[in-house]
């Protein structure tokens, strides 16, 4: 059967519906991106880090065990091939640099105690989609909200070097916050963006210089035990500016620290939100939570300015996807 016209147009109101701001991807964005690539001294940067058995592992994510099989000869032929596997039980859309969906992180009326089964009835995701309209079962692939409903995310990205324009070059401590005033001066200290600003469509990149704890192999194991990040009012702040999404050097863009470490602004969090900037982002304002973001090579040529390519796998019904996102801007050296 050919769907008919009313068919059609229901299906892009409701994909439009689940997409929340990567809806600004579009002619606009492309044409500030080819603005970057046209220059005739822009480089392309690598803005992920190499997968690898060895690579810091998020907790949350299972093992991550590549395993490299023999070479296949292939009968009545001289071609030989290869091919790989990983383990079982594996969460790749969580480790390594990536992406969340915006069915990440849902929320209740009420705050579990952690003990005995959580009542799951009034559970939200963005747009007010239910529990059940998400998630039918336990076991059910996310049936709105998935990674597979994210466009190939083509635009600009200001990147924000608070470690070298806020702390002087010192890395940011676990529990610290980059607020909206950290935001604010890094703009006017960097060139290609003090009169611009951040516009809709953007990606915001910050460094914090917490990956400088990112080592491979990880033998020190510091990098997953805790984090900075940004501020409830600077996760408000920038979902205001309709950015698309928020991307950190840290594995959480929410900030993570021992209770004496906490810095004031953690008294900015919602009660009952354990992770204030992954709830605004994604259930809120639908923009996209980027983790483990390789910004070194942007922060030593001073690229504050760029084209950023950001292409999630379409696996249906996840909740995370890994990505290769590169920049392609001009050294301000």
């Amino acid at each position: 059967m050919v769907p008919n016209a009313n068919t059609n147009e229901e299906i892009h109101h409701d994909l439009a519906k689940q997409r929340g701001m990567t809806n600004l991807i579009g002619l606009d964005t492309y044409l500030r991106c080819s603005n970057e690539i046209s220059k005739p001294d822009a480089k392309t940067y690598e803005l992920s880090y190499k997968r690898t058995s060895t690579m810091p592992l998020s907790p949350f994510a299972g093992e991550y065990k590549p395993k490299f099989l023999p070479e296949f000869p292939w009968a009545g032929s001289k071609q030989v091939f290869t091919m790989d596997v990983l383990n079982e039980n594996v969460n790749d859309g969580n480790q390594g640099t990536q992406m969340d969906a915006l069915g990440h992180f849902g929320y209740t009326d009420e705050i579990w105690n952690g003990e005995g089964e959580a009542d799951l009835t009034s559970l939200k995701y963005f747009q007010g989609y239910t529990g059940k309209q998400v998630k039918p079962s336990p076991e059910s692939p996310l049936k709105k909200l998935g990674i597979e409903t994210v466009p190939p995310i083509i635009t600009s990205a200001v990147f924000l070097d608070v470690k070298k324009h806020i702390f002087q070059g010192r890395a940011m401590k676990a529990g610290e916050y980059v607020t909206i005033k950290h935001v604010e001066e890094t703009i006017k200290k960097s060139p290609n963006i003090k009169d611009r600003g951040i516009l809709p469509g953007d990606v915001v990149l910050i460094n914090t210089g917490w990956s400088d704890n990112y080592q491979d192999p990880d033998i020190l194991g510091i990098y997953y035990t805790k984090a900075p990040g940004v501020s409830y009012n600077l996760v408000k702040y920038l979902s205001e500016k309709q950015v698309v999404g928020v991307g950190l050097d840290t594995w959480g863009v929410d900030t993570f620290a021992d209770e004496s470490e906490f810095g004031p602004e953690r008294s900015q969090n919602p009660e009952g939100i354990a992770n204030p900037a992954h709830h605004y982002f994604l259930t809120q304002a639908g923009v996209h939570t980027l983790e483990n973001f390789n910004l070194k090579d942007l922060a030593e040529d001073n690229v504050d300015l760029s084209c950023v390519i950001i292409l999630p796998l379409m696996t249906e019904g996840s909740s995370a996807s890994p990505i290769r996102p590169v920049a392609i801007g001009s050294p301000n050296t």
